[in-house]
């Protein structure tokens, strides 16, 4: 079973019933929806669509958080070097006059002098002056401002809500839409999730905190403790924080979210060169490569699955790359040990890594309420896949973002006073065909909660004595 996840963005070219199959058959594990685009009535549709079509798959909605973006404009401006272009936060404008931006007070914190980028660095602007709400500013090269596009402000401070009147709304719609996960633009605090989290709802959906900016970057370990999962957007992030940076934040990025056992997805133009031709470049197939190497969770693809002349085949291609990553970090992994950390769930996914790898375990199953047991394994690297098993379907669906897990849902009751609860779901994984007489497995979870620690049980069955010594056949 491949490990990797692949985020693949719906779009129009894939939002019907056989280009979503087509995308799963291909290897897609969550779908996204970029919440910056479309309608909510779109939005609405699609997750049905998604829930009919590949009900198993988790849906993710990216909402906009403090990202700041042009309008939908009816004229989409030219200008040359030198010209003077004028970006306002007052609504009501078309791009002819004056370009309306999403942040209703950027005026309030930019100054003569400020830069500003657009549509991911390549367009700059000086600002030359801000009168009301309009900010005049002096284009420093020639080009064009179209709809929707993305507007950085690097060095400057904004203000405002952590959580916008957008993004309540979205969190509203996320909540009765009974998303999987929200993906949360700009995070730069723990107390930005907590906010979103209060919004969206204690446990449901589960929150992605996209790190694209200097402040996500200085605050990167409290994120890590609080969110669900981290999202790489590096066309953001190489605005932010400088292009020659890119590469070593993602991999600061990874090796805290490996450590903290956060799933981490890296997005932003993995197969760019795929929206229109049909083959890759060599520096995009070594871009995935190298994030599987450094232990990405999920790897995803935007515009190359939403709007590309390729959807299937990009999909394809990257499980075709991400395979024969894990298979070199696979063979690295049989030849070394980690160190093992002194704190128990650690110490018991190391214990259960190092049984993968010397005894013939064919399949890893994990009983969990919350997925971090299933995170810390996975963490390891083990070959073998990972049934998560929880008797809550959301949870279930939810585990699927996980590195080389599928999620299981069961309906055993989990118990706080006994571990009858494993043996009930091993046999509705029998029953179901997820495992097989002939499967070894390495089975671990938490046994009675006053034990004081996550996972601290590891078994080790032979698929065909359970179903003897508990009667399954008889009860078949």
């Amino acid at each position: 079973m491949s490990a990797t996840r692949i985020v693949c963005t719906i779009g129009p070219a894939t939002d019907k019933p056989e280009a979503v199959r087509a995308l799963a058959e291909a290897g897609m594990n969550v779908a996204r929806l970029n919440g910056s685009h479309n309608t909510l009535d779109w939005h609405a549709g699609t997750i049905r669509l998604l829930r009919a079509t590949v009900p198993e798959i988790p849906v993710l909605l990216d909402i906009p958080g403090r990202k700041i973006r042009t309008g939908m404009l009816a004229v989409e401006p030219r200008f040359a070097k030198g010209d003077r272009i004028v970006l306002t936060t007052e609504p009501g404008h078309d791009g002819s006059a004056k370009v309306p931006l999403t942040n209703d007070r950027l005026h309030l914190d930019l100054s003569t002098g400020d830069v500003i980028l657009a549509d991911d660095g390549t367009l700059r602007f000086t600002v030359e002056e801000v009168k009301g709400r309009d900010i005049v500013c002096r284009a420093d090269c020639e080009g064009q401002l179209k709809s929707k596009k993305g507007i950085n402000v690097p060095h400057v401070q904004l203000g405002g809500d952590l959580v916008t009147g957008r993004d309540r709304e979205m969190l509203d719609f996320a909540r009765a839409q009974g998303v999987d996960f929200v993906g949360v633009s700009f995070v730069e605090s723990a107390a930005h999730i907590e906010a979103v989290r209060t919004l969206a709802g204690d446990k449901w959906p589960r929150i992605v905190s996209k790190v694209e900016s200097r402040g996500g970057l200085e605050h990167l370990e409290e994120i890590a403790a609080a969110t669900d999962a981290i999202m790489i957007d590096r066309g953001d992030l190489s605005v932010e924080t400088g292009l020659e940076d890119v590469a070593l934040m993602q991999k600061r990025i990874l090796e805290t979210g490996l450590r903290h056992g956060k799933p981490v997805i890296v997005a932003t133009e993995m197969l760019h060169t795929m929206i229109s031709n049909p083959f890759p470049t060599k520096a995009e197939v070594s871009d995935i490569t190298q994030a599987v190497l450094d232990g990405c969770a999920a790897t995803m693809l935007s515009g190359e699955t939403a709007v590309g002349a390729n959807p299937a085949a990009a999909v394809r291609l990257m499980r075709q790359v991400a395979d024969a990553a894990e298979r070199h970090v696979q063979a690295r992994l049989d030849g070394m040990r980690m160190a093992s950390p002194e704190a128990v769930p650690n110490a018991m996914a190391e214990a259960a890594a190092l049984l993968c790898r010397e005894l013939p375990i064919t399949k890893i199953v994990v009983f969990t309420r919350t997925g971090y047991s299933a995170r810390l394994i996975a963490a390891r690297r083990p070959r073998q896949p990972l049934l998560v098993v929880s008797n809550d379907q959301r949870a279930a669906r939810s585990f699927n973002l996980i590195a080389g897990a599928t999620g299981c849902c069961v309906k055993a009751p989990f118990s706080r006073t006994s571990t009858d609860h494993i043996a009930a779901g091993l046999e509705e994984l029998f029953r179901s065909g997820r495992i097989a007489r002939d499967d070894v497995l390495l089975v671990t979870g938490r046994s009675y909660p006053r034990a004081g620690n996550r996972m601290n049980a590891i078994q080790v069955h032979h698929v065909g004595d359970l179903a003897e010594t508990l009667g399954w056949a008889a009860r078949s």
